[in-house]
Order: structure tokens, then sequence, then C-alpha cells
């Protein structure tokens, strides 16, 4: 059995949908692990785009995908993206996609709350109003409804009867209506027909296939630095995201897990507030932007562009446990004359090769880089390594020596084809 687990190793938005595309073909079943709907992913195939939030990339395949336990699931969001898809051609039927019974629901009483709780921030998130936080923050509270109760309309309503009477009271304290119960029931009670088809015991579903030999690849959603524990805190995501979570999140063993391939842009993006300390505020930055078409997949914002943070790298990789990396956009860097790579932080006189956890230390650290010669020849579309510039192929070199992990996959565009593999993840 070889299974292989993908992890964000930035913040996000790194091309892991593409990469689990890519390697679901060689997968029996694609599992999601964690997260929402707050997070997307793109997938060009044949000129033809995919724009996923909940579904596993693998379906785009016709791969078995599963939900796993550790996804905080939108209903209204979930059904969107499969008539999305049929509209493209793709059906999303029971036998392709199963869903855990005791996976979260994400309500429109989650929205209402994520929107209250940002607005009185005096230091903003940058939340995607999604109600993802407040789903999971209702889970750790002991009071969720969770997938399986559609099932079951007297444990619905007095789920929502103690739902509505712990939020009620702070959302009129703060100056917002009440959510009333009928139209959360009545809407829950309409969708339960066709929720229900897809949801079963994921853990069960697994274990089965692992027993008969399945290679299974799990997909993250988001990335080592918005992990609710390791990340940017409070700057983070309200999941785990680094590659442990997919053993809570599914229901498998930690040791059946198998290799861990993180995924990194060659330079680093983010969305919403917090750190970022190799951040170009400059023209330089705006290149980034509109060479890497960097705008969020859900939302549309633009992200925060900058160079590569090494030591950041570095750092997700030991505590992710990430084995190997792809390295993904290396066609943004076409004909840039020099590209810079930070190495480590000046704080207080000293460089260190990490970032301090101490916020105030944080804000004076001043990145230390190293730089390096850009290329002129196209790397676009090239899938070996023999046909990459000379000096990109040294900074693909540098970068692996630098984060201490073998760089396994290189992308130079878009399409899932625009593929270089040094190192098959699955293990040939």
């Amino acid at each position: 059995m070889a299974n292989v687990a993908v992890v964000g190793a930035q913040w996000g938005d790194e091309g892991k949908g593409r990469l689990v595309d890519w390697l679901a073909e060689r997968a029996d079943i694609v599992a999601r692990y964690n997260g929402g709907h707050n997070a997307g992913h793109t997938l060009v195939v044949d000129g033809q785009t995919y724009k996923l939030a909940l579904l596993p990339s693998g379906i785009v395949r016709g791969k078995p995908g599963v939900i796993g336990n550790g996804v905080a699931l939108d209903p209204e969001a979930l059904l969107a993206e499969i008539t999305r898809l049929k509209e493209q051609g793709i059906r999303v039927t029971p036998e392709l996609l199963s869903i855990a019974d005791n996976a979260i629901l994400v309500l429109p009483l989650h929205r209402v709350l994520d929107q209250a709780q940002e607005s009185m921030r005096k230091i903003k998130i940058g939340t995607t109003m999604r109600g993802i936080g407040p789903a999971y923050e209702d889970k750790v509270g002991r009071r969720a409804i969770r997938v399986g109760d559609l099932a079951d309309p007297d444990t619905l309503s007095a789920k929502l009867d103690a739902l509505l009477a712990h939020h009620n009271p702070w959302l009129r304290g703060v100056g917002i209506d009440s959510v009333e119960k009928p139209p959360l029931l009545d809407n829950l009670l309409a969708l339960a027909p066709r929720i229900l088809p897809f949801v079963r015991p994921v853990w069960a579903l697994l274990d089965e296939a692992m027993q008969s030999g399945k290679q299974i690849l799990f997909e993250g959603s988001q990335a080592v630095m918005l992990d609710i524990d390791w990340g940017d805190y409070p700057f983070v995501t309200s999941s785990t995201t680094i590659a442990a979570g997919a053993a809570a999140g599914t229901g498998i063993a930690p040791g059946a897990i198998g290799t861990v391939l993180g995924v990194s842009k060659v330079y680093a993006t983010r969305v919403g507030g917090g750190l970022f300390a190799t951040e170009l505020l400059d023209a330089t930055g705006e290149l980034l932007r509109a060479r890497g078409q960097e705008y969020g997949v859900n939302t549309g914002r633009p992200r925060r562009c900058g160079w590569l943070d090494a030591a950041q790298l570095r750092r997700s990789i030991k505590i992710a446990g990430i084995e190997m990396l792809a390295l993904t956009k290396l066609d943004v860097f076409d004909g840039m004359a020099e590209i810079k790579i930070c190495t480590g932080y000046q704080v207080d006189g000293q460089v260190l090769p990490y970032l301090p956890s101490s916020p105030q230390q944080q804000a004076t650290a001043v990145p230390v880089y190293e730089c390096h010669a850009g290329w002129s020849q196209p790397t676009r579309g090239i899938r070996t390594l023999a046909q990459l510039p000379e000096q990109a192929i040294k900074f693909i070199r540098r970068i692996e020596a630098l984060v201490e992990a073998r760089i396994a996959i290189v992308t130079t565009g878009p399409e899932r084809a625009d593929t270089i593999v040094l190192e098959d993840p699955f293990g040939a």
C-alpha cells in the first residue's frame, strides 16, 4: 500500500488542487480531510477550467472521492458545486462521492456569526465570511449539527434549539436580530433528501479500501502557515492543515498516511491579514500577481505577493512531516533578471533561521536574501528537467538544499501535463 497526503507548505493557494488532480490518475480514492468552501482549487484540463471548493479534486478524473469528518460542510455550497460540474459534463453521484456521517454542517447562522465577529475585531483576520470558523467553534463547543443528523428530524430540531439558545443571546447583545428556527429547520429538511444518499461511515469505507490494497490520496485544504496550532496565529484557519490532520479528519491510522508531499510556489502569496516577511509592495509584487493570476478562486480577492521564504518553508516541512516538495509556477519567473530567496531573518542584531514566536520580534524582523540570476529562455510548458534553462535548474536545486526536502515535481504552466516529475510520490 502506498498512500500520499498533499499539504500546502505556505499560506495556501499553492496549486494543491492541480497536483491532486495530476496524482489522482495513480490513486483509487481521493479524500478531503479538512477545511470548508473557504478555499478553492482551480483545475485546467484540456483548456477547460474547473473550480472546486468542497469536492475532492480527483472527481474531475472520475475518481471516487471522500469528504471526511474533518471537513466543515455547507450543504448548499456542495449542491451548487455539484450542479456547476454537471453543467460542465461531470456527474457527481453517490457512487462517486462519499460524505462522512460525522462531518459538521455549516449553516446560514454561521455566516451571520462570521460577519458579526469580523466586523467587531480591531485587527481583521481576513475571513472569507462563509461561516467556517464559527462552525468549527460549535464543533469544539460540542453543539454542532452533523451530516448524519439530517436523517432524524427530531434530533435536528432539538439540536437547532440548543444551537440558537447559545448564539441568539450574543447576537441580540451586539445589536443583531436573532436567527429564527423555522427557516433554518425547513431549509435543512428540504436539503436532506439530496445530501443523505452520499452519506456513509467514511472510516469504514477507507479501511476496506486499504485492506484490499487500494491507494488513497489525501487532499488537504489551506496550508501549514494557516494551521490552527502551527500557523501565524491568530491569522489562521480553524482546522488542522498539516498531514497529521489526514488521520483525524478521515478516520484512518496515522501510519496509513504514507508519503507526505508538500506544495509551494516558487514565490510566496497569502490572503487576509497577518505577517508576510517577504511581501513586495512594489512593481515586482504587481508583476508576480499579474503573471501568476493571483486572485482568490472563490472570493476574487487579490493575493499579497512576495519572494519565496525558504526559512518559513523549512519550518513548515519539519512541522508537517513533508518528505517531498512540489514547486509550482516556475514559468512566472520567465524573463526576470533577478530572483530572491529569503534564507533567514535579522532580529535584534542576530540572524535567525526561523521567525521567533514573539509578535514584537516578528514585527522588527528583516528578511535576509540571497540573489539569483534569472533566465530569458521560456520555461512554460516544459516537461523534462533537462530542457530547463541552466539558471532555473540551479534555482530549483538551491531551494532543495535550503528547505531540506527533495524536490519531486515542478510545474511550468496551468495545464495538468505541464509537469516535470523528478520523483514519483507514490513510489514507482
